[in-house]
């Protein structure tokens, strides 16, 4: 390949470059670039591109990053690992340099500034090149949106738990405290900043749960109905306006938990059969009768909460000794009360083997029950 002489624009030194680039240089040709040589070419160059310093918007309660317009949860170790990345993306390397490679010092000054010491090497024009900089970063202690709604006590939804003719069982009360931070943690999980539990408040009718978004406080409710049975009425209050002049609704969750819960023993209004051990409250209610043993349904429009009255609870069962077993229907035990024998119904669950037997003393009567806790 022969090659073709030029001169450089500036200077007047002669360039050399191969032939197949003369026409894309020749200074006669209308749009043609002409090449500066080696020495005007570098007197103008620029390695690095760095700003003379660097703000970055810390939250001083979470750590997140304000970028753009926005606040990002970024996971950093400490406020170095920011502002190298901070840094690291401001920085900009000339587009002629070749087999750029960098290293960047980072030092400490004070609390809140940090100077990025850079160092920069590179090929161009066949020539190694190699520059260092430095970039200030400070540090701006700021409160994000999130913890300034959090600080405020913001919130868009209630959620409150609630039950009929009684008061929410501990367990109940403990779930649903367990729920509301678990969906909270999955939307966190997902990158959703707005999600966070106000306030979680007991009441003498429950529980009252205060969070930040209504899609928090509609999956808590659902979960409930879900575990325990009952349902769930929404209903919404205007609050205010935003700053597009668009309604802002506070949205209530109304959860009403059925009367009765698994392992409640129940008498059934008009019922001659015999008390029932609750089994489940989901849908219809449904359970075992302790005089027989087999299992019971309340009809569909006695749904969950059929007309009956509470005798006492699977937990409040005694431990009775078995006298006699007298037939297929029938067992004496003792009165665990006044220790003398006597005959009660049979439940097909009881075992003719056993020595003692866990009964239910109430209004109505004495009967033996499961010998399980799980129901």
């Amino acid at each position: 390949m022969s090659d073709s002489r030029a001169f450089c624009p500036r200077c007047g030194d002669p360039v050399e470059r191969s032939s197949s680039d003369a026409d894309a240089t020749d200074p006669l040709r209308p749009g043609a670039e002409v090449e500066l040589c080696d020495g005007c070419y570098f007197e103008d160059f620029d390695f690095v591109d760095a700003p003379d310093r660097i703000d970055v918007r810390v939250c001083s309660q979470c750590g997140a990053v304000h970028r753009g317009n926005r606040w990002v949860d970024v996971g950093a170790r400490d406020y170095t690992d920011i502002a190298i990345e901070e840094v690291s993306e401001a920085l900009g390397v000339h587009v002629d340099v070749a087999d750029v490679a960098w290293q960047v010092e980072p030092e400490q000054v004070d609390e809140n500034t940090i100077r990025m010491h850079c160092y920069f090497t590179g090929v161009v024009r066949e020539t190694p090149v190699e520059e260092q900089v430095m970039v200030p970063v400070k540090i701006s202690r700021q409160t994000c949106k999130r913890c300034g709604r959090i600080a405020g006590d913001y919130y868009a939804s209630i959620v409150q738990i609630r039950a009929e003719d009684r008061t929410p069982t501990t367990e109940e009360t403990d779930r649903a405290k367990e729920i509301a931070n678990a969906v909270v943690a999955d939307m966190e999980a997902t990158g959703d900043r707005n999600a966070f539990v106000t306030e979680i408040g007991e009441v003498d009718e429950g529980l009252n749960i205060k969070v930040s978004t209504n899609k928090i406080g509609k999956k808590i409710a659902n979960k409930m109905i879900e575990e325990f049975g009952g349902t769930v009425n929404d209903a919404e209050t205007l609050v205010t306006e935003d700053e597009d002049g668009n309604e802002v609704y506070r949205v209530t969750f109304a959860v009403r938990l059925p009367p009765y819960t698994p392992g409640d023993i129940i008498d059934l209004a008009d019922d001659e059969t015999g008390p029932v051990l609750v089994r489940s409250a989901h849908g219809n209610l449904k359970g075992t009768r302790v005089t027989t043993g087999d299992r019971y349904e309340a009809g569909y429009e006695a749904g969950n909460a059929p007309d009956a009255r509470k005798l006492g609870e699977l937990e409040d069962a005694v431990e009775t000794t078995v006298v006699t077993v007298e037939d297929e229907n029938a067992v004496q035990v003792l009165d665990p009360e006044t220790f003398q024998a006597k005959t009660v119904a049979r439940p097909d669950y009881f075992d003719p083997d056993a020595e003692t037997v866990p009964v239910l003393k109430s209004r109505a009567g004495l009967h033996i029950l499961p010998d399980e806790t799980d129901v």
